[in-house]
């Protein structure tokens, strides 16, 4: 298994530009919570159990196997808050969904001025490495 230096150094490589660095800043931690947050409008089986928790419980199992406990509890802590806000948030599913499209948007704009593909379209796993990417940037 790759380390977590090594995929936060090829993210790195196709986020050099300044300004597609601020966008990533922006809309990578955007995407996060819309994405959870539009999951979270969905129950499976029981009323309080929501589908943004399967993605949560899969995403910190990956977070886990990087072996570093800092970043397991950054995470977690920043998934807590971003599922506590959606109390606060009238239709939650339309907002994400919105915010989702845009934030994607600023993305894609950001990489043409990058001049560089975004790095999920070569490994799915970048996915999950943008917000801690961001996060080691902050």
């Amino acid at each position: 298994m790759r380390t977590l230096n090594s995929y936060l150094d090829e993210y790195a490589e196709s986020h050099r530009h300044p300004t597609n660095k601020s966008i990533h800043n922006i809309a990578v931690p955007l995407i996060m919570w819309s994405l959870l947050g539009f999951l979270h409008t969905f129950t499976l089986g029981a009323e309080d159990f929501r589908l943004s928790y399967v993605l949560i419980f899969l995403a910190m199992i990956y977070y886990a196997s990087f072996r570093k406990p800092l970043v397991l509890l950054a995470m977690g802590l920043i998934t807590a808050l971003m599922v506590l806000s959606f109390h606060f948030v009238p239709e939650l599913r339309w907002v994400s969904l919105g915010v989702f499209v845009l934030s994607w948007i600023a993305q894609f704009y950001g990489h043409k001025v990058e001049g560089k593909k975004p790095s999920f379209l070569k490994d799915l796993l970048f996915l999950l490495i943008g917000p801690i990417w961001v996060m080691s940037k902050a």
